[in-house]
């Protein structure tokens, strides 16, 4: 049993190999070639905040391999309302064979893993969005090749998904630039829990955007407000108007520059229309590689369904 809570739990050995077996289930799956390799396999979705990519994309990855998944509200779940967490996700890992849990607290998530008898995928909390993060590394490298060496500059606040891509990016010696106004930046303790876990990392914090963005292989960007924050919006606002990423400051990046963001988007705040839009954006190839990126995932913490001689699908696929 693995689970994968934080981007940090992953070496950088195993993100390259969950990046190549994401290329090459990818390249299959195009070609219409679905071995049912989940056949009898069942994925767990609790997810206290709604959600379009992440439930889409792991139930996708399920169905397309042969498995089937459950998926369950904040408010039928009721994590620590109605039942103790540690209750409920040992009585839940009795009906399936891992669960995603998207959840407001990084502590919840945290306590269900402690309990629970199946992996656990940490589909999105307030600290940390560790799918994303393998998504988007795989996008940037089906965009340049090699992922080393590159520059990937995200203007916004230090969320939950610029923290994992930091880390993503500092374990695979991609340069990460963060470009907040004051205050919104990364946490320190953050700061040093990836100095002590990847000491190597170039993760840099530069104010202004326009600097930020010159060296910038990508730039990303992502909501102002996340959920949870929508008592601050109107502040953020205000305090993040000279951070949209539009056609003026996209003019002060490299011409070969792409523009990502991990969806949804609040189009005229964070990023316009016409670049979310345009030529150098990349956000439905981003998007799409959150089903290739998690069903490579999903086959590192599932074990392969057994047919009716005991050999695994995944054996039998395997042989010539």
């Amino acid at each position: 049993m693995r689970h994968l809570l934080d981007i940090f739990d992953l070496t950088a050995e195993e993100m390259g190999q969950l990046l190549n077996e994401a290329v090459r289930w990818k390249a299959n799956i195009l070609k219409g070639e679905r071995p049912p390799v989940f056949r009898g396999r069942v994925l767990g979705l609790i997810f206290e905040k709604p959600s379009l990519r992440t439930r889409a994309s792991f139930e996708a990855a399920m169905a397309q391999l042969g498995g089937s998944s459950i998926f369950l509200t904040g408010q039928d779940a009721g994590l620590g309302v109605r039942e103790s967490i540690a209750d409920f996700a040992q009585v839940f890992s009795q009906y399936v064979d891992a669960v995603v849990l998207r959840t407001f607290r990084h502590a919840t998530v945290a306590e269900f893993a402690q309990h629970a008898t199946v992996p656990t995928i940490n589909g999105l909390s307030d600290e940390a969005h560790p799918c994303q993060a393998l998504g988007d590394l795989l996008t940037i490298q089906e965009i340049f090749g090699d992922l080393a060496g590159r520059t990937v500059v995200f203007v916004g606040d230090g969320n939950n998904v610029a923290r994992s891509l930091a880390v993503a990016c500092g374990k695979l010696g991609v340069r990460f630039i963060l470009s907040s106004p004051p205050g919104y930046g990364f946490p320190d303790e953050f700061l040093r829990r990836c100095q002590l876990a990847v000491p190597d990392a170039d993760i840099r914090q530069i104010a202004d955007p326009r600097q930020a963005v010159r060296s910038a292989d990508i730039v990303y960007t992502d909501v102002w407000t996340s959920m949870g924050q929508e008592s601050e919006r109107k502040q953020r606002k205000k305090k993040f108007a000279a951070y949209q990423v539009n056609a003026e400051l996209l003019a002060q990046a490299p011409a070969h520059a792409k523009v990502m963001h991990c969806l949804p988007a609040h189009r005229e705040e964070e990023v316009t229309s016409a670049v979310l839009d345009g030529d150098r954006s990349v956000v439905i190839q981003q998007a799409a590689n959150r089903l290739h990126a998690q069903r490579a995932l999903l086959l590192q913490v599932l074990p392969a369904a057994a047919g009716p001689s005991g050999q695994s699908s995944r054996q039998a696929e395997a042989k010539p």
